[in-house]
């Protein structure tokens, strides 16, 4: 059985042609075409991963995404939002609620099935990488169980979140600029924007308190994290 793709879309045409290309790659297809049954099937089908529209009747698409973000059961699935219109606040409100990445209207079937592929890569690289703990200071990372916790207690980040303060603690003191940044966690495919980093490196901050401060803005350059907190 293939991986399980929950489509939560209510334009019938994107979900017949989503789900065609997506059947032919392998993949298990559920849809939804309403905000409640999206979020109902997010719960029971337990998804590998989310395509969620923006725009849908009854809940929106950032709500649902919220919502399932902030669940302990469902905050570890994939959400890749599909928005019609390509601005920037669309794009920055969906990366701030825990949607971890985007793709813009209309889409290419190929170029959509390319960013699942790499967004799925992504645990598995994890777990292929040795289980052993990395500490900074009170701050603890278990990349095998993907757990951060400061002072004992859990920090609730997204994937994209978590691979980010992975990259920056590994290497310590390392200066990386934005397009670095998005290669390290697209597996190479320029999928978001600068601007979308900024905002995953402010929510970043945010969730870890005291310790988002040694996460450090290098003007004209990009972020690098202390060697020593």
């Amino acid at each position: 059985m293939g991986k399980k793709i929950l489509l939560i879309e209510d334009e019938r045409d994107i979900v017949e042609l989503v789900t065609f290309n997506l059947d032919h790659e392998g993949f298990d297809v559920f849809s939804s075409r309403s905000g409640e049954d999206g979020l109902k099937k997010a719960r029971t089908v337990k998804p590998d991963l989310i395509l969620l529209d923006i725009m849908l009747p009854g809940i929106n698409g950032l709500d649902i995404c919220r919502t399932l973000k902030i669940d302990n059961k469902t905050n570890h699935i994939p959400i890749i939002m599909l928005t019609a219109r390509n601005e920037d606040i669309d794009v920055v409100t969906g990366l701030e609620v825990g949607a971890d990445d985007y793709v813009t209207k209309p889409f290419s079937p190929r170029i959509l099935i390319a960013r699942i592929r790499a967004m799925l890569r992504r645990p598995e690289n994890g777990e292929k990488k040795k289980k052993t703990l990395i500490t900074f200071g009170k701050m603890t990372i278990d990349q095998g169980r993907h757990l951060v916790t400061i002072k004992g207690k859990p920090v609730q980040l997204t994937l994209t979140e978590f691979q980010l303060l992975l990259v920056l603690v590994n290497r310590r003191g390392w200066v990386f600029d934005r397009s670095r940044l998005i290669d390290e966690l697209r597996d190479g495919h320029q999928v978001i924007t600068d601007r979308a980093i900024d905002v995953q490196i402010a929510n970043l901050r945010k969730k870890l308190g005291e310790y988002g401060r040694y996460i450090e803005t290098v003007r004209g350059v990009g972020y690098r994290i202390q060697e020593t907190p």
